[in-house]
């Protein structure tokens, strides 16, 4: 994978060069006092997917984010779902209180344009945590459900354009707040402790927004991609295709399987699961269903034990090796 940082490098030079990591990190359920473990180690302790990690890594400390079409095949949707949970848990539990806090200290709340800040701040943050509970409580269990083969009508872009928020509206909330505090707030005794809040806000709103890009670009696309796919057959299923699958020496379409693929088949022949192939292949979970589709479609072959026959007739697999 493409970008700045690779699995072997030590987390700890990922979190030097850049102080941002710090809160990516814990999002993740990624603690401090790794050492000198690389990335690749420092993941698989916290049962993180290390390609998913770097890819949120890379795209932003990529101010272009030139490449994020490229970054999708690196992503398992479902670390990224948990990485987007706990940010709005940091959001609107920890960041938005905290600043508020802070920003009662530096404020002479006996004038009445520091009580409409601080209105107008929690005007903000009730927008902030409206947006961030519709996601919660409808694009994610939706996103859940796609992970779990459950289908219905319904598409990201149906649900997200039922929501009346939107993170272009709510970014313009905290600039219009910027303005206010810094064109109408007369300096006082604590001035410095109100420039050290503006500059949490600035920080905030920088956390944020690439926050909102991440979910509008990565997350999005990886979505889309998931939407495409047709739904995973359910052991029922694989079991009565058995019935109906001949072992053909040719695809259903007459698409030559790449060698990827024949790995892929292989390795689903051996018994494993889609988590292990991706394990055994440096692949991230949903390029191996990707996989798998591909090869259903060019071989008109849809369960595991279907797929297993093609591979032993064509020799893809030794009986031997074969999980019985």
């Amino acid at each position: 994978m493409s970008g700045r940082y690779h699995e072997n490098d030590p987390m700890s030079d990922v979190i030097s060069d850049d102080y941002r990591m710090l809160q990516m990190i814990s999002r993740f359920g990624i603690t401090l006092g790794f050492g000198d473990k690389t990335v690749a180690e420092t993941c698989k302790e916290a049962g993180v997917d290390a390609q998913t990690f770097l890819t949120v890594v890379n795209f932003l400390t990529d101010t272009n984010h030139a490449h994020s079409s490229e970054m999708v095949e690196h992503i398992q949707l479902s670390d990224m779902l948990r990485y987007l949970k706990n940010s709005h848990t940091y959001f609107t539990d920890y960041r938005l209180p905290a600043i508020r806090r802070r920003l009662i200290q530096a404020i002479d709340m006996r004038s009445h344009i520091a009580m409409l800040i601080i209105k107008f701040y929690d005007e903000y943050v009730a927008e902030v945590s409206r947006h961030m509970a519709y996601e919660n409580e409808h694009v994610h269990p939706y996103v859940e459900g796609l992970l779990e083969g459950r289908r219905g009508n319904l598409r990201l872009s149906d649900i997200t354009s039922q929501h009346e928020g939107s993170h272009a509206s709510i970014d313009r909330s905290l600039t219009e707040l910027k303005s206010i505090i810094i064109k109408y707030y007369p300096n006082d005794q604590n001035a410095a402790l109100l420039s050290d809040v503006l500059m949490d806000i600035y920080m905030v709103e920088e956390d944020f927004l690439n926050h909102c890009h991440l979910e509008d670009t990565l997350f999005a696309q990886s979505v889309r991609l998931l939407e495409c796919l047709p739904p995973i057959p359910s052991q029922e299923e694989e079991e009565a295709g058995t019935e109906t699958i001949t072992p053909s020496l040719g695809g259903g379409q007459g698409e030559v399987l790449s060698e990827r693929e024949r790995e892929v088949i292989r390795l689903v022949a051996m018994g494993l699961s889609n988590k292990e192939i991706a394990e055994r292949m440096f692949i991230a979970v949903n390029t191996v269903m990707t996989h798998r589709r591909n090869i259903s479609r060019k071989l008109d072959i849809h369960s595991a034990a279907g797929l297993t026959i093609y591979a032993i007739v064509n020799g893809i697999i030794n009986v031997e090796e074969v999980a019985l």
